[in-house]
Order: C-alpha cells, then sequence, then structure tokens
C-alpha cells in the first residue's frame, strides 16, 4: 500500500488533472486533451483516425497507475477496459505460458473493442442494443513488470464510443490495424497456424504408414508364372 502511495505521488504530485480541467472552458479543455494524449498518435490504429473521434476517446480516457507485480488483465477474468500504456513494461502471459512484451505506446484489452463491434446490433427503432449480462473473458494475463503509468477507456466508455462510430470502425483499414498491432489477435493467429500444422502432421503421418499396405497390394502375384507345371521341362 506505501509503494502505491508513494508511487501515485510521484507520478501525479499530488495534483487532480480530471478536477483542475473540469474548471477550464470546453475548447482549451479539448486542445489541454489533445496535448495529454499525443502518445495516442504511437498507436498505429489511432493514425487512422480523424479528431472527431480522437476527442470522444480522449474525453473518456482517465489516468490509472499501477504497480510492479500486479496484473491488468487475468486469464478467465473479465476484459472490462482498454489499456493505453504511457510508460512502463509489461508482459502477455498466453493460456500456453508464451509471453510477449509490452511497453510505452502500446495497448492491452484491445479485443474489447472488436468484439463490440461484432456484437453490436441495431434494434427496432434503428437504436443500438446494450449488453447487458454480456461480457467477454480474458484468455491471458498482462502483468506489470514494473510500475505502470496509463490511461484507461472504461467498458461503458468504449460502448458508446464504439456505437457513436460504428461505421468507422468497421472499415476494414481500422479492423486490419486493430489484428495487426494487437498481441491479443497475434497469439490467437498463432494458435490457430500451430493447430493447423499439428492436423497436417498427422495427415501425412497416416498417409505414409497407410501407403506399405497399399503398395503390397498393389505388387502382382508371379508365383503362378514361376510355379513348374507338369510335362514342362526342367
Amino acid at each position: 500500500v506505501r509503494h502505491a502511495e508513494r508511487f501515485t505521488w510521484a507520478a501525479t504530485q499530488g495534483v487532480n488533472e480530471e478536477e483542475l480541467l473540469s474548471n477550464l472552458p470546453e475548447d482549451i479543455q479539448r486542445d489541454i486533451r489533445r496535448h495529454f494524449f499525443r502518445f495516442l498518435n504511437k498507436v498505429r490504429l489511432f493514425t487512422l483516425m480523424d479528431w472527431p473521434i480522437l476527442d470522444a476517446i480522449c474525453d473518456k480516457l482517465r489516468q490509472n497507475l499501477y504497480i510492479s507485480g500486479s496484473d491488468i488483465l487475468y486469464q478467465g477474468g473479465p476484459v472490462d477496459k482498454m489499456i493505453f500504456i504511457v510508460r512502463g513494461k509489461l508482459e502477455s502471459i498466453s493460456a500456453d505460458g508464451s509471453r510477449a512484451p509490452l511497453q510505452d505506446g502500446d495497448v492491452c484489452g484491445e479485443e474489447l473493442l472488436t468484439w463490440y463491434l461484432e456484437h453490436s446490433s441495431t434494434n427496432k427503432d434503428g437504436g443500438k442494443s446494450r449488453f447487458h449480462g454480456m461480457r467477454l473473458v480474458a484468455i491471458r494475463t498482462v502483468r506489470c513488470l514494473t510500475n505502470v503509468e496509463a490511461f484507461v477507456l472504461r467498458a461503458s466508455d468504449l460502448e458508446q464510443v464504439t456505437a457513436q462510430f460504428a461505421r468507422f470502425l468497421r472499415n476494414p483499414r481500422v479492423q486490419g490495424a486493430i489484428r495487426y498491432e494487437s498481441p491479443y489477435w497475434r497469439t490467437i493467429a498463432a494458435a490457430r497456424i500451430q493447430v493447423a500444422w499439428r492436423y497436417r502432421k498427422r495427415r501425412l503421418k497416416r498417409a505414409e504408414r497407410s501407403r506399405p499396405s497399399e503398395e503390397h497390394e498393389c505388387l502382382p502375384d508371379t508365383r503362378s508364372h514361376y510355379a513348374f507345371q507338369p510335362g514342362q521341362r526342367g
């Protein structure tokens, strides 16, 4: 607890940024948020976005601090946020034990964005359906290797942004950026490749085992040709 308090004080200097911003005019708030969240330009996904959607995301982002050794996500638990890493080192640990490093400028929990897009639908009134009782379960653990400073986009806020900009977020270029940059989707792709490769190896082995018996069955029976017939000279 003391370690967490010291880290929080060192990172914020005791200043509540949100409280300061709330007392400023909206246009100044927007400019300050854009300056605060310039790290978003490091994330390929956000380089494809226009300012309206970036402003909507920046308005929802909240600073969060994590101490070394803590788990931001854990396998089997809910994925209830997207985390944008400002400073620190983490690792993503998949179910098979494979590990992928995460650092400044990386994002984790990005599978939540794709999940919302895939499960969203339009009701009869033309509005977006809500996700009551539905949740995404993590298939990996994201662990802090050092103290981490990050900005968090909560699931409820992400749902609002997704509903507002669904058409843009479904763009193939944006979807491709999500999957290409994401350790989560890379892990999924690697697992599928491994399964396909193991299946292919088993199929080749079965084919090799059956080949000798098939060749034996195809050999002509030459015994009758060389057998001694009555009345035939030796």
